[in-house]
C-alpha cells in the first residue's frame, strides 16, 4: 500500500480524497493555484505544494507541475478526482515513466474511451448499443448541416473530447446546426484543446442512466448497480440518484453486463462510469444506448456508495496499489435509496445565470444538527437523520470565494433513506437549513425539484427542467395553507421584534406593546391575522404550532400543524422568510393601519428595454451586429463566455443598434451595457 498520494485536483474532490486516504491511514499532499491558497482542501492536506496561477491553464492543468510536486514531496501516486487531467492518458504515461502510479484506469482504456467518436466503434464492436450518428470528421458548417439532414432531426453536436456538459449543442433545424456548429468546436478547443465534433441523433423523451464499473488488475469487472442523472441544465447534471426508479432488475444486468464487456474489451481498471441514454417511451427497457464512457470517478459517485456501502475512493487506491477486489457480483446489493443535489453558484431567479463572488455566509446543513445515532448499524459521512442521513461534499468556507476560474459547483448534498420518498423528504430538510449569502444560488430551485409531482413520480427525461420550468424558475408553488401560515409567521416576527424593542433603555413612549391583530401583504395577497395562544387565527381558519425563533436570529424551527425549517430575515421594512423552496417577502402592519397601505408607494425599477445587460461576469467572445444594423426579435447579439461555458444573448424586440460599448474580448462585470437600442 502507498504511504503517500497527491491529489491533483482542488475542491471538494480533494476533500472527498483526503477524508478515506486518512482512514487508510495513507499521506496526503494538496497541490493548489493562487485563487486556492486559502481553500479547505489546501489546510486538510499534510502537506501542500503551489503549482501556478489561477488560472486552470496555467496550474491544474500542466503536468509537469504536478510530476514536481510529486518529486519534491516523495508521493508515490496520483489521484486525478475528476476534471483537469483525469482523462488525459499523456499524463497517465508521464507518470509511468517517472515510476509513479495513477490512481485510475490505464493509459490505452483513456485513450480509448476518452475520444468519443472512437468510443463508439469500439462500444459497437464489443456488442454494446449505440445510437445511430456519424463518427467521421466534419469538414465545415455546410458538411454538418448535410450531415444532420441525413440523421434527421432533432441531432446532437458534442465535442470529441468534451465532459461535463461543456461542448453540446441540440439541433432542431439547419438554422441551430449553421448556428452552433463554431461555437461547439470554440468550446470543444477552449476546455479541451480539441475541436473535433461528432453528431448523433437526438432520443426524445430519454432518460440518463449511468452504470458504476469497478475492476481490478487481476481481470475481475463489477458493476455497481445504475444511477438515474436524467434531470439535467444544458447537459449539467443537477440530481442524481440511485438505484434509477425506472430500471428494472433485467434492465439493470442487462445493461450491466453490457458495460462489464466493454470494460473488459479496453482492459479498463480501476472505477469509472458508462453513460447510457435510455428511451423513456420504451416501457420495456431494451431501447438503451452507449453514449460515452468516463474513466474517472464520478461527481455523484456518493449516491453508489450509500446504497452498496462500497467506498469507490478507496477501492481505487487498492486497485492501483495491485489488491484484488474483495467483492464479486453477488455480493453487490441495493440497501435503500440515495439522491444527490448538486448546490451550484447560479441564480435560478435570473435564468440560471453563473454567480461568482464571496461566501458572506456559508452553513451547510449539516452544521449543528445532532447525531440521531447509527444509520442501519453502518458508517455513513455526515449525520443520522431519523431513519436515513445526511451528506455534505464541499470545499468551500464562510469568507472564501467562488472564483470564476473553476467550476460553479458550492456543494453536494446526499441523502440515503430507506425509501425514496423519504430521501427526497431528506432533502427538502436539508435544504431548508442550508444557508448561503453572497451570491445566487440554486437552493430553491433543488427543493422545488424534490417536492415537484413529476418528480415524486419518477417519470423523469432529461428534458425535465425545460418542460416544467419553460418560462423559468420563479421559486417553488406555495399552497393557500402554507402562505395562511407564513403570514402568521410574519406576524409573530413582527410582534417579537417589536416586543424585544419594548425592553430597550430609553425606548419613545408607546414602543413595545404590539397589538395581536395584523395584517400581512405577501405578493399582492393581503391576510387578516390574529396571534393566539399557541397559535394564530389567518382568514378565520386557526393554525395551531409555535417556533423557536429569537429576534436576531437566521433559522427557526416551526412546529405544529406543519412542521419545518424557515430562514427568517428583515428586508427594509419588509420581512423575508425563505422555506421550501421560495423565498416569501412580507409587509406587516397593525391591523387598523390597513387602510393606509394603498398609499404605500411602490418604487418603479429603472426601464433597461433598450439596453443590452451583460446578466453575468464573464469575456465578450464576440459580437453579432454594429451601430445603426436592425435587429429582429431572436437575433443574436452578442455572444459571452462564463465559467467555460458560451451564452448568446439575442434581441428580445425589433430595434436599431444605436451604441456599441464593448468590445469583444472585453471582460464585462454583471449588468454591463453591452449595446443600446432604440
Amino acid at each position: 500500500m502507498f504511504s503517500k498520494i497527491l491529489v491533483a485536483n482542488r475542491g471538494e474532490i480533494a476533500c472527498r480524497v483526503f477524508q478515506t486516504a486518512r482512514k487508510m491511514g495513507i499521506a496526503t499532499v494538496a497541490v493548489y493555484s493562487d485563487a486556492d491558497r486559502n481553500a479547505p482542501f489546501v489546510r486538510m492536506a499534510d502537506e501542500a505544494v503551489h503549482i501556478g496561477a489561477s488560472p486552470a491553464a496555467e496550474s491544474y492543468l500542466i503536468p509537469e507541475k504536478i510530476i514536481a510536486a510529486c518529486k519534491e514531496t516523495g508521493a508515490e501516486a496520483v489521484h486525478p478526482g475528476y476534471g483537469f487531467l483525469s482523462e488525459r492518458a499523456s499524463f497517465v504515461e508521464a507518470l509511468e515513466a517517472e515510476n509513479i502510479a495513477f490512481i485510475g484506469p490505464p493509459a490505452g482504456a483513456i485513450a480509448a474511451m476518452g475520444d468519443k467518436i472512437e468510443s463508439k466503434k469500439l462500444a459497437k464492436e464489443a456488442g454494446v448499443n449505440v445510437v445511430p450518428g456519424f463518427v467521421g470528421e466534419i469538414r465545415d458548417t455546410d458538411h454538418a448541416v448535410e450531415i444532420s439532414d441525413d440523421i434527421g432531426y432533432p441531432v446532437m453536436m458534442k465535442a470529441s473530447a468534451g465532459g461535463g456538459g461543456k461542448g453540446m449543442r441540440l439541433a432542431w433545424s439547419e438554422k441551430d446546426v449553421r448556428e452552433g456548429f463554431e461555437a461547439t468546436k470554440r468550446e470543444g478547443l477552449n476546455s479541451f484543446g480539441d475541436d473535433r465534433v461528432f453528431i448523433e441523433k437526438f432520443i426524445e423523451n430519454p432518460r440518463h442512466i449511468e452504470i458504476q464499473i469497478l475492476g481490478d488488475k487481476h481481470g475481475n469487472t463489477l458493476y455497481l448497480n445504475e444511477r438515474e442523472c436524467s434531470i439535467q441544465r444544458r447537459h449539467q447534471k443537477v440530481v442524481e440518484e440511485a438505484p434509477s426508479p425506472f430500471v428494472t432488475e433485467k434492465m439493470r444486468k442487462a445493461m450491466g453486463e453490457q458495460c462489464v464487456a466493454l470494460s473488459k474489451a479496453v482492459d479498463y481498471h480501476s472505477a469509472g462510469t458508462v453513460e447510457l441514454i435510455v428511451s423513456g417511451a420504451d416501457k420495456t427497457g431494451e431501447s438503451f444506448y452507449f453514449l460515452e464512457m468516463n474513466t474517472r470517478l464520478q461527481v455523484e459517485h456518493p449516491v453508489t456508495e450509500a446504497i452498496t456501502g462500497v467506498d469507490l475512493v478507496e477501492q481505487m487506491i487498492r486497485v492501483a496499489a495491485g489488491e484484488k477486489l474483495e467483492m464479486t457480483q453477488d455480493d453487490i446489493g441495493i440497501d435503500g435509496w440515495s439522491i444527490e443535489n448538486r448546490v451550484y453558484a447560479e441564480d435560478p431567479y435570473r435564468g440560471f445565470l453563473p454567480s461568482t463572488g464571496r461566501l458572506i455566509e456559508y452553513s451547510p446543513s449539516i452544521e449543528g444538527w445532532s447525531d440521531d445515532g447509527e444509520v442501519a448499524g453502518k458508517p455513513r459521512r455526515g449525520v443520522a437523520r431519523g431513519n436515513g442521513s445526511v451528506r455534505v461534499d464541499d470545499g468551500v468556507f464562510e469568507g472564501g470565494e467562488v472564483s470564476m476560474f473553476y467550476d460553479p459547483m458550492i456543494a453536494k448534498l446526499i441523502t440515503w433513506a430507506p425509501t425514496r420518498e423519504e430521501a427526497a423528504d431528506l432533502q427538502i430538510e436539508a435544504l431548508d437549513s442550508f444557508r448561503i449569502k453572497g451570491l445566487g444560488h440554486n437552493v430553491d430551485f433543488l427543493s422545488a425539484i424534490m417536492q415537484h409531482e413529476r418528480f415524486r413520480s419518477g417519470e423523469l427525461t432529461t428534458g425535465f427542467i425545460a418542460e416544467e420550468y419553460p418560462e423559468g424558475f420563479t421559486g417553488a408553488p406555495a399552497s393557500d395553507e402554507h402562505l395562511r401560515q407564513l403570514a402568521a409567521l410574519f406576524a409573530g416576527a413582527e410582534f417579537d421584534t417589536q416586543v424585544r424593542a419594548g425592553k430597550i433603555s430609553g425606548k419613545l413612549a408607546g414602543v413595545g406593546n404590539p397589538p395581536s391583530h395584523w395584517m400581512v401583504k405577501i405578493g399582492s395577497q393581503s391576510f387578516d391575522v390574529m396571534l393566539e395562544e399557541g397559535g394564530a387565527t389567518v382568514d378565520g381558519v386557526r393554525l395551531n404550532g409555535t417556533w423557536d425563533w429569537s429576534v436576531g436570529q437566521t433559522f427557526a424551527n416551526v412546529t405544529g400543524d406543519n412542521e419545518m425549517v424557515i430562514q427568517v430575515e428583515r428586508d427594509g421594512v419588509r420581512w423575508r422568510i425563505t422555506t421550501r423552496g421560495a423565498s416569501h417577502q412580507a409587509l406587516v402592519l397593525p391591523a387598523r393601519l390597513t387602510a393606509h397601505e394603498g398609499h404605500m408607494i411602490e418604487k418603479q425599477p429603472p426601464d433597461l428595454s433598450k439596453m443590452l445587460i451583460c446578466p453575468m461576469p464573464g469575456m465578450l467572445v464576440k459580437l453579432h451586429v454594429s451601430e445603426g444594423e436592425t435587429v429582429q426579435p431572436g437575433q443574436p447579439l452578442a455572444t459571452v463566455e462564463a465559467m467555460k461555458m458560451e451564452n448568446i444573448l439575442r434581441a428580445e424586440k425589433e430595434a436599431v443598434i444605436a451604441k456599441v460599448n464593448a468590445a469583444e474580448g472585453e471582460s464585462l462585470a454583471v449588468d454591463a451595457v453591452i449595446l443600446e437600442l432604440e
